[in-house]
């Protein structure tokens, strides 16, 4: 189960010639994918290309009808390498991930790729996850296509260019014999628009036909001597066939002509280039500029004519270049060097060497290279230093910073109050973590697992620590990462070097970190997709003896006694807990529009909520410390007497019964009830309740009654 359905977007996908596209960039994508004839589409989900591959698997009807090849692969080297089906034949081809980290697990086979070189169109795009909604380390895909030579796209954000670079890229791969990628920035996937469609066209040649004529070419097979003709031929052949492709076809832009400075900027940031410009007046948001503008939609290679000619007759230009290194804003340096131009390069110094370039930022920095360079162009207010501009106040000490967190409900969220008990009782244990839903536990409260080095690596990571210690290291991995790499990568490192540590698998049903998608172990039927594959066969096959099967995470005492069964056990060999509990977000989509529309149609609903008894609390807290939920709180009461605040449950409460387990595991106060709220309750029940509601007033309104009171 995807984060969201898209069965009413998939249909927009089969407008005509001429007819109106609206929607987001990411659906652009999929649309220009089927205009230009891609034969085959693969890759794996992750922020912020997880719609493209959500979409691609609600529209498997209308690729079928086409002929064309869907996969959702198992990580982004298998999605990669189906790229391969376009080295002998030509046949379009699309993969998508999220990118640099995408680009890091797919590197081997992208790096083959580029050295065999293809036949067919072969297209990577990236969810270039990078600045202040990145969820990942912070850096980018540029360098990865400079060292393996892939063509890197970075169109200006809005849909007519995204659709555009779409057939660019491909064309410009078949051009040139090489792979090329596109970039697609957070707010481009996001961005919406329209732009005029053109009708889908199936692939010349499929892939259910290439498998009729098979081909093969040992020159294309990277091994020498063949590996070193390969790199001469991108030097020699393929490199100056993408440089002609790219100026005869324009894919570059101008905006804006004349004038003694200059701008050049990734495709990617033009708008925000342009609102800058606008705000100190000098250009309109239809990109309208008096300072000429130089977009790079091609950010590798670059075409030293091309900017050379944007050039003359400056004397300054500013490169825009979001990241560091400066890949850029160097290799232009070197062309004006070399073609003894005495024209004045400005780039990192006047904007930031790290950090997103947001509105602000842009704004600053295209002030400032033009007060320096042409001031004239500026008006006297801006022109002017203003000496009593107020300084912005350093906030970093006194407003906490708002890290993500656990979803309320979250059934991971127990795992870690039991770790944090077993911590209490057995002491502090080295804990690798993993990437997915669960690293959250490294936050407060739990703040548990302080390093993570890559999605399914978490036990591997434990691998200089399991060499037979006083304690048993731990290692965190979830669903997703143990299906991406972690059964080959993890489990069988620990398996063949007798490792004898612990590692607990959070199964909550989905890839949840992505947006819900459905894995191998999924519970759900999915119509094209193979599931209900148990974790704990695949460890039996691969070696793995000692293991633990909780079917409820809500547990937390069953899964406190396990883990510290596993931590002193005499047993030898990994030992594996598999913690399983579907996620709550997805369980809350699936479930709340079913309970709605049996309230409606009058049937009979109970759901459980919980709530804390203020008489009872004694505003210890440890139940917060130990459970983390946002749903739990604190309340002032009006008694005089208590000074503390109490815990409290609010309205965004799912009754997943965490909070209570907790109190309970850790023989905390009984202060947490369970209330059943009825939806169209039966006759007998609603006179029941009535009754209840007449006894309780008629005891409350007695006891205040009898209650001693002061004067003033």
């Amino acid at each position: 189960m995807a984060e969201r359905s898209f069965k009413a977007e998939v249909q927009h996908l089969r407008l005509g010639e001429g007819e109106t596209f609206t929607g987001e960039g990411i659906l652009a994508i999929t649309k220009a994918l089927l205009e230009n004839g891609v034969g085959y589409v693969g890759g794996y989900q992750g922020a912020p290309i997880s719609h493209l591959m959500d979409v691609l698997a609600d529209a498997q009807d209308l690729l079928a009808e086409l002929g064309v090849r869907f996969e959702a692969n198992a990580n982004e080297a298998a999605a990669a390498a189906m790229l391969a089906a376009s080295v002998h034949y030509p046949i379009r081809g699309a993969v998508t991930f999220k990118g640099p980290v995408g680009v890091n697990v797919a590197s081997d086979a992208l790096a083959n790729l580029a050295s065999s070189g293809v036949t067919g169109g072969a297209l990577v795009i990236l969810g270039e996850d990078y600045g202040e909604g990145s969820s990942i380390m912070q850096e980018r895909s540029h360098a990865f296509a400079m060292k393996s030579q892939f063509w890197l796209l970075d169109p200006r954000p809005n849909l007519p260019s995204i659709v555009k670079a779409v057939g660019d890229g491909f064309a410009l791969s078949e051009a040139s014999n090489s792979p090329v990628m596109l970039t697609m920035r957070i707010r481009s996937c996001h961005v919406t628009g329209s732009f005029q469609t053109r009708a889908n066209r199936r692939p010349p040649l499929s892939v259910t036909e290439a498998l009729s004529a098979p081909r093969s070419d040992f020159a294309r097979v990277v091994l020498p001597p063949m590996s070193y003709a390969h790199e001469q031929d991108k030097v020699k052949n393929r490199w100056p066939a993408a440089e002609k492709f790219i100026l005869d076809h324009g894919l570059n832009e101008h905006f804006g002509t004349g004038g003694k400075v200059g701008i050049v900027c990734q495709g990617g940031l033009f708008n925000g280039v342009i609102r800058a410009l606008q705000r100190l007046g000098l250009a309109d948001i239809y990109g309208e500029t008096e300072v000429p503008v130089y977009c790079l939609n091609v950010t590798y290679p670059l075409i030293p004519q091309e900017f050379l000619a944007f050039c003359e007759g400056k004397e300054a230009v500013l490169v825009v270049e979001e990241g560091q290194p400066e890949f850029i804003e160097n290799q232009l340096g070197s062309f004006l060097y070399r073609a003894g131009s005495r024209v004045k390069l400005h780039g990192k110094g006047m904007l930031p060497m790290a950090g997103e370039y947001t509105g602000a930022v842009l704004l600053d920095g295209v002030a400032e290279f033009l007060k320096a360079a042409a001031p004239d162009l500026l008006p006297a207010a801006i022109r002017a230093p203003n000496v009593d501009r107020p300084a912005i106040p350093d906030l970093t000490k006194t407003v906490p910073i708002r890290p993500p967190g656990f979803c309320t409900g979250c059934p991971e969220r127990p795992i870690f109050a039991a770790m944090k008990l077993v911590e209490r009782d057995l002491g502090k244990h080295q804990i690798a973590a993993d990437i997915g839903c669960h690293l959250f536990g490294a936050l407060p409260p739990f703040e548990i697992g302080g390093a993570t080095m890559g999605y399914g690596l978490g036990p591997a990571a434990n691998g200089a620590f399991d060499g037979g210690g006083e304690k048993r290291p731990i290692a965190m991995i979830g669903d997703g990462g143990f299906w991406h790499s972690g059964l080959s990568s993890s489990m069988t490192n620990m398996v063949f070097n007798k490792s004898d540590g612990v590692v607990m698998v959070v199964d909550n049903f989905y890839s949840a970190a992505t947006g819900g998608q459905d894995v191998l172990s999924s519970r759900a039927d999915n119509p094209t997709k193979k599931t209900k594959h148990p974790i704990s066969k695949a460890l039996r096959g691969v070696g793995v003896h000692w293991i633990r099967q909780i079917d409820r995470t809500y547990d937390v005492a069953r899964l406190r006694d396990t883990l510290k069964e596993a931590l002193t056990t005499k047993t030898r060999g990994p030992k594996v807990i598999i913690a399983s509990s579907e996620c709550m977000l997805n369980k809350q989509r699936r479930e709340k529009p079913q309970h709605a529309a049996m309230i409606r149609e009058g049937r009979r609903v109970e759901l459980p909520r919980f709530g804390v008894d203020e008489d009872i609390c004694t505003g210890d807290h440890a139940c917060i410390r130990l459970s983390g939920c946002p749903s739990l709180s604190l309340k002032k009461l009006d008694d005089p007497l208590r000074d503390d605040p109490v815990a409290a449950i609010d309205q965004t409460c799912v009754g997943c019964g965490n909070c209570g387990e907790v109190a309970d595991a850790a023989v905390l106060c009984p202060s947490f009830y369970r209330a059943d709220v009825v939806h169209n309750p039966r006759r007998a029940e609603a006179w029941r309740a009535r009754v209840r509601a007449r006894v309780i007033d008629w005891l409350q309104r007695r006891r205040r009654a009898r209650r001693l009171e002061f004067g003033a």
